[in-house]
């Protein structure tokens, strides 16, 4: 499976399913519980948001920080988030997030279920360009799948990039890319790229924070 091609199924998918995308807040009870986690994450200052989707997350940014940069390379995910989050505060970008560099750094670096959808050989090179977003003292913090998101899906044998398919309402498929990282395993990756990290688990998913170990 080449890597490119699945990158551009992925965001084919996201593009496609912008309207679908906010239906699993609405039918599953740990998501509907999990946005109220970010009263008790260290978010300040200059927040950029990374994968930002329909914006259920921005909005709660936008409560807590002094700006927020929001990124997403699908247009349709950016306008339903433009409506959601009317805050003079918050300065959306459309741009491929393997591309695109941090025009200046920001206090809080916050991503939710975008992890998942980073390859392992791109790992690092995300981790960089997280690093070199973040002002002296930042942290990064991100929510995502464990593997026990693994049985809400319908994922790959044996592919060179771990994917699963996704169906939407049409009966159209596509492939994404679908890493599900364990806990201590992804610890002992961010520490080997020179990363300190603190990661839990709430209700199946991940939370992490992480900053540049020294």
């Amino acid at each position: 499976m080449d890597e490119n091609a699945l990158l551009a199924e992925q965001l084919a998918y996201y593009r496609a399913g912008a309207a679908e995308y906010d239906r699993p807040y609405a039918e599953h009870a740990d998501l509907q519980e999990l946005p109220r986690c970010v009263d008790g994450l260290p978010i300040a200052g200059d927040v950029l948001e990374l994968a930002c989707g329909t914006g259920q997350w921005t909005r709660l940014l936008a409560a807590r920080a002094r700006a927020v940069t929001a990124v997403d390379a699908a247009p349709e995910m950016l306008a339903l988030a433009r409506a959601r989050t009317a805050s003079p505060t918050v300065e959306f970008v459309e741009a491929d997030l393997f591309a695109w560099r941090p025009p200046r750094r920001y206090d809080t670096v916050f991503f939710a279920f975008w992890l998942s959808h980073v390859p392992p050989a791109r790992l690092p090179g995300f981790w960089d360009t997280v690093a070199d977003a973040l002002a002296p003292g930042g942290k990064a913090i991100f929510i995502d799948d464990g593997p026990a998101g693994a049985g809400a899906e319908d994922v790959l044998a044996d592919p060179a990039v771990p994917a699963a398919v996704r169906r939407l309402d049409d009966g159209s498929k596509y492939r994404i890319v679908k890493v599900f990282h364990e806990a201590r395993a992804l610890t002992s990756d961010l520490t080997a790229l020179g990363w300190s990290v603190r990661i839990r688990t709430v209700a199946g998913q991940f939370i992490g924070i992480a900053e540049p170990a020294g």
